[in-house]
């Protein structure tokens, strides 16, 4: 039987997930990537649930867990500095299967994971794709085509693979009225093991170490504006943005360098009618970004290529793309819902309703807010969870 080959464009959560499952099941795996290396920059994430339990089962959740940042609690300050809350993470994570980390090291675990003999094409991108039916002929930015069984377009929110294929962005994207910016400095601030976060109307600032001499940021606030903002602005809009907010939210923005890199973006859904159009196929946040709210992006790209290489064992590939989407669509719509949902709370847009959010988290009793965020947590992996098994 012929080797089949599944061009996979981006290496990040996604696509690596993807290239280790493939090859998993005996299909080879190209992987392109248009930066010149792994990217460095992203943010904190959770996983749980079904990301979980894969990544336990691609062996690599003990090297996940060496690399969690472990977060005794979150003190909350406002715009004067002054404390409005503090949650101990162990009040609410207390038997819950979860690891914290940055993305960076997720990615670096998937990659590592891969093996010495995968094949990860850095400085390429798509520039064409050609369904044929029963294969894809891909036109790379080296002037190469490349001739594969399966193209997956892994490469995120503003994925080239989807513009090329199912049409611009604008026709999917939904702008859920929030912007954010992350990234690490040096820890400036001396953080040790806790989250730091200021809170105001309308924005929210964390910061939490990677490591003794990193800080990782993020910047999160209302905004009707959307689109691409220039490298070279940021720092300034970051400035505006947050002017009347203590001295440390201003000294980390003045630590960064250009060399630290930022991630700085709208947040939005994407929401398509279908995830395939022949054989090419999208995962992960090109095909349903849920947003950094939802605490489950980076564990349904991971359970996303999961499944698509248990269906693909049944050899016809088009069936295959077809039961993966069936399978999974029901979880990421609700997980979608869901992030629509909370994002009111995660940013109050009024100074009363953020007013009411912090008297509410202040006044209710500890046992109260322990129950509801540990019922919060596990009613998401229940969700992530709902309709299928990684047993």
């Amino acid at each position: 039987m012929t080797q089949k080959t599944a061009l996979i464009v981006g290496a990040g959560v996604a696509g690596l997930a993807a290239a280790y499952w493939l090859k998993r099941i005996g299909w080879r795996t190209i992987v392109i990537e248009r930066a010149p290396a792994l990217r460095s920059d992203g943010y904190m994430l959770g996983l749980s649930g079904p990301g979980y339990d894969i990544a336990r089962r691609m062996g690599i959740l003990p090297g996940l867990q060496a690399d969690e940042r472990a977060v005794r609690e979150n003190l909350y300050r406002d715009r004067h500095g002054r404390e409005v809350l503090r949650l101990r993470y162990q009040d609410f994570l207390a038997g819950v299967d979860w690891v914290t980390l940055p993305r960076t090291a997720l990615v670096a675990h998937l990659q590592s994971a891969l093996g010495p003999d995968s094949d990860i094409r850095y400085g390429l991108t798509l520039t064409r794709a050609t369904d044929l039916g029963t294969s894809v002929e891909a036109d790379l930015s080296d002037g190469s085509t490349l001739t594969c069984d399966l193209l997956i377009g892994a490469d995120g929110v503003h994925s080239t693979v989807r513009a090329l294929s199912f049409g611009p962005e604008a026709e999917y994207a939904k702008p859920l009225g929030y912007r954010f910016a992350a990234f690490q400095v040096p820890n400036i601030l001396g953080l040790g093991d806790d989250f730091l976060s200021y809170v105001a109307p309308r924005r929210t600032v964390e910061f939490y170490t990677l490591w003794e001499d990193r800080l990782a940021t993020l910047y999160a606030w209302r905004s009707p504006e959307t689109g691409r903002i220039p490298p070279e602005a940021r720092r300034q809009v970051l400035r505006a943005v947050f002017a009347d907010l203590p001295p440390d939210v201003h000294r980390v923005i003045d630590s960064l360098s250009d060399e630290d890199g930022m991630a700085f973006d709208d947040m939005l859904l994407i929401e398509m009618p279908r995830w395939r159009k022949g054989r090419i196929l999208l995962l992960g946040d090109a095909a349903h970004c849920l947003t950094l709210i939802s605490g489950q992006g980076a564990g349904m790209a991971i359970t996303s290529a999961w499944l698509l290489a248990e269906e693909l064992t049944a050899g016809d590939i088009d069936a295959a793309l077809d039961r993966h989407e069936a399978k999974l669509r029901p979880t990421i719509t609700a997980l979608q819902t869901r992030s629509r949902k909370i994002a009111g709370w995660f940013i109050p847009g009024t100074p009363w309703g953020f007013r009411l959010r912090n008297f509410i988290l202040r006044r209710a009793p500890r046992r109260f807010l322990a129950r509801y965020f540990q019922k919060a947590i596990q009613s998401e992996i229940i969700l992530a969870a709902r309709d299928f098994s990684t047993s």
